[in-house]
């Protein structure tokens, strides 16, 4: 990989239901993000940190969809647009964007800006499928909706900043899913994206698992967005996450799938690593972790 990586930093809390998960990119970032990068030839540029509303200043139920539930709908639409822009920019430069969370809804606007010009794949790593909807959400946390959102499913098919047409779900793979609501299993039963469960990953292997996931994402695209949820690991791994759930994948695993996902090269559009939570974490070894992965998806190898 030769192109120039541009870090957009997004504080974000306001979709999750734990305070912490905002200090993720500054935690990230003095993990040594920018070192281990540049180790692997790669030039970074930082574009510091997206403005995000304070929540102490806001209410939560202040915009609430028709039907529904959606914590800081509002707030979320503006944070995303931001992102939006910041990715955008950083594609229409011809630089990679590396999107630094903050809690999962920040997808919304990650993908948004990535797929402003073209058709988009996504690979999504994450122990749950951010599928829910205002109308199935158990805890009206737009960071259980983000995949949804970006989808346009439900009452998002009427929120034009959630939605991003040129995403066909017949394009999007999820990887390592364990912890799933409901009616979120129905909705992603009824969609055409293509779910893989940690029982796959128990029954085929990791690279087996994110081969075919690549090849779903990849196909008939212009590019793959890489959205990489900390807790999609094994909390003995990642603790310092919002919702860990027992049963992730393990440190080579994480390790092994990124490199697969380096081998995509310049198909690569975008990335984003999120639910990174320093006040849950110990010695902040989920921020190091973090770094590690993306340098692994970006390049860098053993030998």
């Amino acid at each position: 990989m030769t192109r120039t990586v541009r870090i957009v930093g997004v504080p974000m809390d306001l979709g999750a239901d734990r305070r912490g998960v905002d200090m993720g990119p500054s935690a990230i970032r003095y993990a040594g993000l920018a070192d281990q990068l540049e180790a692997t030839g790669l030039t970074c540029i930082d574009d510091g940190d997206v403005a995000v509303p304070r929540p102490e200043e806001r209410d939560p139920d202040a915009a609430q969809p028709t039907d529904g539930q959606a914590k800081y709908l509002a707030e979320t639409e503006t944070v995303t647009d931001r992102v939006a822009d910041a990715v955008s920019d950083a594609v229409s430069d011809g630089q990679l964007p590396l999107v630094l969370g903050g809690d999962h809804s920040i997808a919304i606007g990650s993908v948004a800006g990535a797929a402003d010009a073209d058709d988009l794949g996504i690979l999504w790593f994450d122990a749950h499928g951010d599928f829910n909807t205002p109308q199935t959400t158990p805890s009206g946390n737009v960071h259980g909706m983000s995949l949804a959102a970006i989808l346009g499913i439900g009452p998002f098919e009427d929120e034009p900043w959630a939605v991003t047409p040129e995403i066909d779900p017949a394009n999007v793979a999820l990887v390592g899913l364990r912890d799933l609501d409901d009616e979120e299993k129905r909705l992603i039963r009824e969609s055409d994206v293509t779910a893989y469960t940690m029982s796959d990953v128990d029954d085929r292997g990791v690279t087996d698992v994110v081969d075919d996931a690549l090849s779903v994402a990849t196909e008939g695209t212009d590019g793959v967005h890489v959205s990489l949820d900390m807790d999609w690991l094994d909390p003995t791994e990642a603790p310092g996450v919002g919702t860990p759930v027992r049963g992730g994948v393990s440190y080579r695993e994480a390790h092994v799938a990124m490199e697969y996902v380096a081998d995509v090269g310049d198909q690569l559009r975008s990335f984003e690593l999120v639910e990174v939570n320093p006040i849950l974490d110990q010695h902040n070894q989920t921020a190091e972790l973090g770094c590690e992965l993306v340098a692994s998806a970006f390049g860098k190898r053993i030998l």
